[in-house]
């Protein structure tokens, strides 16, 4: 099979929606490949704090994007997918919600995008690629049989970070968590560069008050596996 003809499923929508944890389980479901997209934004945005770039920066930040050196390796179930850059584990490091703003900030930028844009499609080899991100099946994989929209409400995703981040360890106000997805999310939206939004043939899927478990049933009947 010719690796751009390999099938995609592509799963968009905003942050904590829970497209990160559902698409590591199917991709090994179906044994295929995994694209976390968002990492590369939030790879490019650590990238360039490290380098000392300003996020202002776009010519500099374009390099920087178009020169990651980035690999994903598989995890065990329930834990998320290892990130290396330059050698180094940063799994952790791209995950804190500076990292997630700041990589928000990066996206919204084309010059970005489109350096981006063709590593994302190299992730497309046989058997088949499940791809997590916010434009996934508008813009990366537009041809995709199977386009999944995932959202939940603002307020289950921040209560869902603020879990997360307690677990952790991590002293977190869950006002503050839930202003800051509410600002994201506005951003995301009225982008010029690839807004989030479900593709026109997407399939919306509202986690709201769903188990984990139970948005797999219905991802998995939307991408018929079921």
């Amino acid at each position: 099979m010719a690796e751009d003809k390999a099938p995609v499923v592509t799963v968009d929508g905003p942050g904590g929606s829970g497209k990160g944890t559902i698409t590591q389980m199917l991709a090994r479901k179906l044994g295929w490949h995994l694209l976390d997209s968002g990492a590369l934004y939030r790879l490019t945005a650590l990238a360039a704090e490290r380098k000392g770039v300003s996020l202002d920066d776009e010519p500099a930040l374009v390099d920087v994007a178009a020169n990651l050196d980035v690999a994903f390796e598989p995890t065990p179930p329930g834990e998320p997918v290892k990130v290396l850059m330059d050698g180094t584990d940063v799994t952790a490091d791209i995950r804190t919600e500076t990292c997630g703003d700041n990589a928000s900030k990066v996206a919204v930028m084309q010059p970005v995008r489109d350096a981006l844009l063709q590593r994302q499609r190299d992730f497309r080899k046989p058997p088949g690629l499940v791809a997590d991100g916010r434009d996934m099946g508008t813009v990366v994989f537009p041809d995709a049989p199977v386009k999944i929209f995932l959202t939940a409400s603002a307020e289950e995703r921040a209560q869902r970070r603020y879990s997360q981040l307690k677990d952790a360890g991590v002293d977190v106000n869950i006002d503050a968590l839930l202003e800051e997805i509410r600002v994201r999310d506005e951003r995301d939206m009225n982008r010029a560069a690839a807004p989030l939004r479900p593709a026109d043939d997407a399939q919306v899927i509202d986690s709201t008050g769903l188990s984990i478990e139970e948005v797999l049933v219905r991802v998995m009947a939307a991408a018929g596996q079921a």
